[in-house]
């Protein structure tokens, strides 16, 4: 039986005479509006779980994940993308960020561009997405026409796919075949839902990149033994690291890290040198 489709993301917000408020009153109205997020996401575990199954297992069998959304949920599937290569020192092929109206998009709206029906499947072909690959459609409404049209598409083509919406029975939830739907209720300022919803859609994305991460062995105990050594925190950090597993002096350490490059290849020379 279909959900019947409210937009709540659309509802009036809970609160009034936003103006009138204090600057004290409207943070503190923000906040707790933000504290019902995780409890929000909570609720959606098991569709998270379900999701992350199948994004595991595409990507340990050479496939890739693709995060596609317009405006804020595209922005915030960039934003994850982009930061899987430097965390987990994954290809940065692995995990793909597309928003409407292409990378101008991130600091500045295009006008309409979210409202195309084509656009995303060409968008989509420009990486030689196919059937292994992994398509997951974020948009708070569920009804984006950018977004939708591209996983109706790409499920037709045989890919796995999943979104992550707030309004349960959209258009969305209903094309992806395994939908994450969060409900977080109205926005503060409504109809915001890069408030709310934006906070949501980064702890699910959080959620299912990270996740997915551990399980393809990229993170070893509870460290991030692949991370890119890019500046010198990093560097300090993955040294520190080697210190705590082997015993080794800062120095040592230091030198045998810029050596190998990374901490799993530091560590792989010492166990192979014990052996």
């Amino acid at each position: 039986m279909t959900k019947k489709f409210e937009k709540i993301t659309e509802k009036d917000s809970l609160y009034n005479d936003l103006e009138k408020m204090s600057i004290y009153q409207l943070l503190v109205n923000i906040n707790n509006e933000d504290k019902k997020v995780p409890y929000a996401v909570e609720k959606a575990i098991p569709q998270i779980e379900r999701l992350v199954y199948k994004v595991v297992d595409k990507l340990s069998k050479g496939g890739r994940l693709f995060y596609i959304g317009a405006g804020t949920s595209g922005r915030l599937g960039i934003l994850d993308a982009s930061e899987c290569p430097p965390t987990f020192g994954v290809e940065d092929d692995l995990v793909i960020g597309l928003i409407a109206g292409g990378d101008q998009a991130i600091r500045k709206a295009v006008e309409d561009a979210e409202d195309s029906i084509e656009q995303s499947w060409e968008d989509l072909k420009k990486y030689n997405f196919n059937k292994h690959d992994v398509l997951i459609g974020i948009a708070a409404s569920g009804t984006t026409p950018y977004v939708v049209s591209a996983i109706k598409k790409a499920r037709e083509f045989g890919a796995i796919t999943g979104c992550i919406t707030m309004n349960p029975g959209s258009p969305l939830e209903q094309a992806a075949e395994y939908p994450v739907t969060v409900v977080v209720g109205p926005e503060f300022v409504t109809g915001s839902s890069r408030m709310k919803a934006g906070t949501a859609q980064k702890l699910v994305l959080n959620m299912i990149s990270t996740t997915t991460m551990i399980k393809l062995g990229r993170v070893k105990g509870n460290k991030m033994v692949d991370m890119q050594l890019t500046n010198a925190k990093l560097v300090d950090r993955g040294t520190r690291m080697i210190m705590k597993e082997t015993g080794l002096n800062y120095e040592k350490a230091n030198q045998l890290l810029l050596k190998e490059g990374s901490v799993r290849l530091a560590l792989k020379k010492i166990y192979k040198q014990k052996q």
